[in-house]
């Protein structure tokens, strides 16, 4: 059975209120927050790091905390994240940490490893890792900033990455796609195969959080069998 849900991401949050932002996702009724983290190195710009995830974990009890590793080095930061309160950690394949390596530090913490391709990486590249992962992350825009708009082209990764991952016999492989996710285009690349939609500006950058989550929720809602 696929499923196909919305997952709000942080960076469209209004950072000066974090704690107001935490209490509007929590009362949206999202289950899963995504956490995009930056360096500034291997993307040019900087978000937070795991004190800020430290810090609003115990406000939202339940939430599964789904941690992008958008750096150059992912290896040194799995640990901090994990005593942060991470559930999921996707680290991208153009990192310059070893990949083995990183998705066993990550396996031992007993936190479901991701691995992430930025929008010009094939999408064969993350095959080899299937039998290691829980999620694959497809990036539809180019990673660094929010409110950019989804590149089709990305999008047309998913079909062939869930039939890869059936080929492998890993049919509970979850499929990610993050970048430009809108009103417009959801039901779309939940058609395509994705099983969490990362949405910032559609959902965080909206007067009526709430309302704008549900209204996504319920376009994708078709697609979950």
């Amino acid at each position: 059975m696929y499923m196909s849900i919305i997952a709000p991401s942080l960076l469209a949050a209004d950072f000066l209120n974090i704690g107001g932002e935490a209490k509007r996702f929590a009362d949206c009724g999202a289950k899963t927050l995504h956490l995009d983290i930056m360096d500034g190195q291997f993307v040019p710009n900087m978000t937070f790091g795991w004190n800020l995830v430290s810090d609003i974990r115990p406000l939202l009890p339940g939430v599964t905390f789904d941690v992008h590793l958008m750096v150059k080095d992912p290896l040194v930061m799995i640990d901090p994240f994990c005593d942060a309160g991470a559930d999921m950690i996707t680290i991208h394949a153009e990192s310059d940490s070893d990949i083995s390596e990183c998705l066993d530090a990550i396996e031992r913490r007993g936190v479901r490893a991701g691995i992430s391709i930025k929008p010009g990486t094939p999408v064969e590249s993350v095959y080899r890792w299937l039998p290691w992962v829980s999620l694959v992350l497809v990036m539809t825009v180019e990673p660094g900033f929010g409110g950019q708009v989804l590149m089709q082209s990305c999008v047309d990764k998913i079909p062939l990455l869930r039939a890869e991952a059936e080929r492998q016999g890993r049919q509970s492989l979850l499929i990610s796609v993050d970048g430009g996710v809108n009103e417009e285009n959801c039901a779309d690349v939940a058609a395509a195969g994705a099983n969490i939609l990362v949405a910032g500006s559609a959902v965080f950058g909206q007067q009526d959080m709430t309302a704008a989550f549900r209204s996504l929720s319920d376009k994708v809602a078709p697609f979950n069998n």
